[in-house]
């Protein structure tokens, strides 16, 4: 990446269940992200929307509500990034690239999506498509589904992974607890997930509902500049390194168990941004189930391959551990608003590293690592993020 780029403000709705208009949580963040920066809304340049969209909304054209929020932003390019849950990180990419391309010095990019208002069964229908359609068995697989069997494939390789996934939604879960943003600020034991009850059933064998990120509404928003505006800016954040690795999408021949793609995608940002997985103050992380983000911590190195509970035993992925990971209480608690979960991941860890994270703060933290994942593995993205003097 030439020329570094700056996160200089931050918007985000609180997610859930909600009964405002896509419209309406995009207005609500481009505002907010306005006035935390202080940016004159006259100076930008590029507006950008993370939205997978898929026939959840009639709003197909959703990145032209930017404009709604102020007079003016009428006539200012605005384009959508989609790429399946990854959209938000997309979006981000995508103004980066203006920024580096000399086309724009300030970006505004937003991440949302409605999905609440729509059955489960519509929902799992559209999230669906953002897998490989063009194979009859692949075809058949829910998400859910899909790391079900993913599941399956590390017990027969390692060895049965559902005490360390029932630890990681215990964690999450009790990080929610102190983010307000969060849709499921509910604490469980390890005993109320491990279990498969009335409220924790098999969703895709052998996934509980307790492995399982939520059907959220929500929206989030950035405003990025150049490091060398940002200066003028009360707050910034400097993007010290950003990257995105795609896989094919197909399941055969790529072993999924792996996570190929965000190896890769860390490797990448580690050598761009000159630092090592210890420098890390806080991670989050794509907990789209509660398996991916154990192979997460595989894909990081906490841990060799088949030994991701490495991390939750020795204590280093929790709260006080070496590297929290999901302090906001990840999709798996917080929510996980398709198009806007990249932007989220963003705006919060912008957020801890300027001393704005109320009781999710960490003391001192300032580098941050954000890994969004689109799909199967398939499109995954790795910031770095640097807390910068203004």
């Amino acid at each position: 990446m030439t020329g570094r780029i700056s996160i200089v403000g931050s918007g985000h709705t609180s997610f859930g269940k909600r009964e405002d208009r896509l419209e309406d949580m995009i207005v609500e963040v481009v505002r907010e992200a306005v006035e935390d920066s202080g940016v004159d809304p006259a100076e930008i340049d590029a507006l950008f929307l993370g939205h997978f969209n898929s026939g959840l909304v009639a709003d197909g054209f959703a990145s032209s509500l930017i404009h709604q929020a102020y007079p003016e932003l009428r006539f200012t390019p605005a384009a959508r990034a989609e790429n399946a849950c990854a959209s938000g990180s997309a979006a981000i990419h995508a103004g980066m690239n203006a920024i580096r391309a000399g086309q724009a010095r300030t970006v505004l990019v937003v991440g949302a999506e409605k999905m609440t208002h729509r059955s489960t069964e519509d929902v799992t229908h559209a999230l669906a498509g953002a897998g490989y359609q063009n194979d009859e068995e692949e075809r058949k697989l829910s998400f859910p589904q899909l790391f079900g069997v993913a599941v399956k494939e590390y017990t027969g390789r390692y060895g049965s992974p559902l005490d360390a996934m029932a630890r990681i939604s215990v964690k999450n879960h009790a990080n929610a607890m102190k983010n307000p943003l969060a849709q499921m600020r509910k604490e469980f034991t390890f005993e109320e997930v491990s279990q498969v009850t009335n409220k924790n059933p098999e969703i895709a064998p052998p996934l509980r509902l307790s492995d399982c990120s939520l059907v959220t509404d929500g929206a989030a928003a950035v405003v990025l500049t150049t490091e060398e505006d940002a200066a003028r800016f009360d707050r910034a954040v400097r993007i010290r390194a950003a990257s995105h690795v795609s896989d094919r999408l197909p399941l055969q021949g790529r072993d999924f168990l792996a996570f190929e793609g965000p190896e890769r995608a860390f490797a990448m940002a580690f050598e761009e941004a000159g630092v090592a997985l210890d420098d890390m103050d806080f991670a989050e992380v794509h907990d789209c189930f509660t398996i991916a983000e154990l192979l997460i911590y595989e894909a990081l190195g906490l841990a060799p391959k088949g030994q991701g509970a490495r991390a939750l035993e020795e204590g280093t992925v929790y709260r006080d551990g070496a590297l929290p990971v999901n302090l906001s209480g990840g999709l798996k608690a917080k929510g996980h608003p398709v198009g806007a979960t990249g932007v989220s991941m963003h705006a919060l860890a912008y957020r801890q590293l300027t001393g704005q994270a109320g009781e999710m703060q960490k003391d001192g933290a300032s580098l941050g690592l954000v890994f969004n994942m689109g799909g199967s593995a398939v499109a995954n993205y790795a910031s770095v993020l640097e807390t910068q003097k203004t």
